[in-house]
């Protein structure tokens, strides 16, 4: 019993779910479930009822969740042990991996296009003044006025 107990209080601080850890959580709630059903056999109380059916909704739903991070944990421990296969056969040097992509995700194409630059962004205020800031927009308005009577 004390090993248990032992375990139990160290896989308070281990990482997720332990079988010490599982133990206890479906023994309390084994004894909550039994504590409710002898109150309500004392007390025909629809009370206790209602607070089973929700101790019973999250017992299973805490026992369904380990259940999927078991079995997400197996998915990525064959992950693992497919890429070091793969990883083991191959005799080239790179260090590069190539991920092809199976799953349909109804995208036409996950190819980049590059778009060549035909014109860059003209910088109008590195002739006139040492810095941007000393050009203001009212400057602007100036010199478009100007050209407007110029015209």
């Amino acid at each position: 019993m004390s090993a248990f107990l032992t375990d139990l209080f160290q896989s308070i601080f281990t990482p997720g779910p332990t079988p010490a850890l599982l133990v206890a959580t479906n023994v309390a709630f084994a004894c909550l479930q039994t504590i409710l059903f002898l109150l309500l056999i004392g007390t025909y109380s629809i009370h206790f009822v209602i607070l089973s059916v929700l101790s019973a909704g999250l017992w299973g739903s805490i026992n369904w969740f380990v259940a999927e991070l078991k079995a997400a944990e197996a998915r990525e421990a064959e992950k693992k042990r497919l890429q070091e296969l793969v990883g083991a056969g191959d005799d080239s040097e790179t260090e590069a991996e190539t991920v092809i992509d199976t799953e349909d995700t109804g995208f036409a194409s996950k190819e980049v296009e590059v778009v060549e630059r035909r014109g860059g962004a003209k910088d109008r205020g590195r002739g006139l003044g040492s810095s941007k800031s000393e050009l203001s927009t009212e400057d602007e308005w100036e010199r478009v006025s100007e050209n407007e009577k110029d015209k």
